[in-house]
């Protein structure tokens, strides 16, 4: 019975995480959501600054902090190793779901591209960011990046399949694909908004920093010289440009 209520935790909380997941596909190109980035009843411009700011920094710490191998160490001495990753993940879920219900729109326009095939073609972007986070997540096991591999593995007493390091597709291009993929999906707008402006500046360098300072650490103590010689022949997170290459 704790298998199985194990397994159940961690379903519905990839379901959670799914609804985030095209919520935030709809929230960021307003698509099909009762609550998009610049809808809403706006506040004042410092008001709406400091609630998003507030917002988007709670994400960011719970995000970075349950990521790090010494939380997790410590984290799976109270809870199931078996539903670490689950939980992770559902709590990020709910974050989100809290800045998607809190956003304080701000509707100035900083920029307002016309004519059809422009926006057109910024849209195209806008799904191709989209369309790359979710394959990269597949190159390197989707379901144990989200938990189900854990929970599912633990129903059936096997052990669980975990992350492989590859270089196959995306990741022959930049090393953090994903994150990539998000950047091109926040900054692809034909209209962007000071809200708009203020999400995509704050995630784009929160991704930066833990990236480059965070997740790069732990991949090299993990993985030691194969990861090094991958950060001198592919760029972090721009294709093509030296820029992001370990020297």
């Amino acid at each position: 019975m704790k298998k199985f209520a194990i397994f159940i935790y961690g379903i519905v909380s990839y379901v959670v995480f799914l609804a985030s997941f095209l919520y935030a596909i709809g929230f960021m190109g307003q698509l099909l959501v009762p609550k998009s980035i610049n809808s809403g009843e706006a506040s004042g411009m410092t008001e709406s600054i400091i609630i998003n700011l507030v917002l988007l920094s709670l994400f960011a710490v719970q995000h970075s902090v349950m990521a790090r191998p010494a939380f997790k160490k410590w984290w799976t001495k109270i809870i199931s190793p078996a539903i670490e990753r689950s939980t992770y993940v559902l709590l990020t879920s709910l974050l989100l779901f809290l800045i998607f219900w809190k956003w304080q729109p701000m509707t100035t326009n900083v920029w307002n591209i016309e004519g059809e095939t422009y926006v057109l073609i910024i849209n195209i972007v806008f799904w191709i960011g989209w369309i790359i986070v979710l394959l990269s997540t597949f190159m390197i096991n989707h379901f144990h990046l989200f938990g189900l591999d854990q929970v599912y593995t633990k129903l059936k007493s096997k052990p669980p399949t975990g992350l492989k390091f590859t270089e196959k597709l995306f990741y022959k291009i930049v090393r953090h694909p994903i994150m990539t993929g998000f950047i091109i999906a926040f900054w692809a707008t034909p209209v962007m908004t000071q809200g708009h402006l203020l999400f995509a500046v704050v995630t784009t360098l929160y991704i930066l920093i833990a990236v480059k300072y965070l997740e790069e650490r732990d991949l090299k103590k993990e993985l030691g010289d194969t990861y090094i010689s991958y950060q001198k022949r592919v760029p972090m997170l721009i294709p093509f440009l030296k820029f992001g290459k370990k020297e």
